[in-house]
């Protein structure tokens, strides 16, 4: 049964992340949170910070799900010191030749860079979340440089699924 349940979320888990995140990117601005949620919390900084540590878990399961099985060499090559295909693609990059998705190169490197953008969103609010008063507004201040490396991310993400998308041609 839960690995029934697992197998049901994993193919999903993309997606959800996707969808979780450009909801809690989308709907920032109306949020108004300092140092704790108030018990007088709208609905959006109700669903921003819930919503978030739902994310933070579908993280973690996105996370496991493209480490399992020795994929994480893919996404952290420089983990192994395996930098090779990662230079090549740079060097391609200087003489005009986009770089291919799929292998340890410089596509994936971004990809991997993205998880840890995305975990480091989640752990920021998480800790804001469960923090000490006195100490909120630093996370605060984390998690909000986190989310905007994160929506960085997202941008030069979406660019390269067009790249990916030029490669099926």
């Amino acid at each position: 049964m839960v690995k029934q349940l697992w197998q049901c979320i994993e193919v999903r888990l993309h997606q959800l992340v996707i969808l979780m995140s450009l909801l809690l990117i989308c709907t920032s601005p109306w949020i108004f949170i300092g140092r704790q949620l108030s018990p007088r919390a709208g609905f959006w900084d109700v669903f921003h910070v819930y919503g978030g540590l739902f994310t933070g878990v579908l993280a973690l399961l996105f996370t496991f799900h493209i480490c399992s099985a020795g994929q994480w060499r893919q996404f952290f090559p420089w983990l192994t010191l395996d930098v090779k295909p990662l230079l090549n693609d740079l060097r391609g990059l200087t003489r005009g030749k986009l770089p291919h998705s799929g292998n340890k190169g410089l596509i994936s490197v971004i990809e991997g860079l993205g998880v840890i953008a995305l975990l480091l969103v989640s752990l920021s609010g998480a800790i804001w979340f469960f923090s000490d008063p006195s100490n909120a507004l630093m996370w605060r201040s984390y998690h909000i440089l986190f989310a905007q490396v994160f929506i960085g991310f997202i941008v030069i993400h979406f660019i390269l699924a067009i790249v990916h998308i030029r490669d099926l041609f």
